[in-house]
């Protein structure tokens, strides 16, 4: 069993992750989605949300955006951040649960495209290793 956590607002994946209204939690099995839970957001202390996702379960963090030190946070307790990522939950989770969800660039990062090329091939090499 998988935990997913996605940043939620209407319905549609939040561009901001620690501003977002809502997480959205998926428990996934076999390629089917166990059960969804909308749980609202708890507040943005800084380092208080990775604690509290990693209580859950939680072993991926799905956003539009998030900044480097979030990233470490989660990558630090064992979750990893997809970034870059946009559109309807429902369709978002069917995308991670075929294997096709790539992450992109952090949306709430104007200006985060410099060097990103050496990032992405570096990202890519250490996927394979999983």
């Amino acid at each position: 069993m998988m935990k997913i956590a996605i940043s939620t607002d209407n319905g549609f994946v939040s561009e901001h992750f620690g501003r977002c209204p809502a997480f959205t939690i998926a428990e996934i099995e076999g390629g089917k989605v166990l059960k969804i839970e909308e749980i609202n957001n708890p507040g943005h202390q800084p380092g208080f949300l990775p604690a509290f996702l990693a209580e859950r379960g939680v072993k991926y963090i799905i956003c539009g955006g998030m900044g480097n030190r979030a990233q470490s946070l989660f990558a630090e307790i064992g979750i990893t951040p997809i970034i870059g990522i946009s559109g309807k939950i429902s369709e978002v989770i069917d995308e991670f649960i075929q294997g096709r969800l790539e992450g992109g660039e952090s949306s709430c990062k104007p200006g985060a495209g410099k060097g990103y090329g050496i990032e992405k091939a570096e990202c890519d090499h250490s996927e394979h290793h999983h």
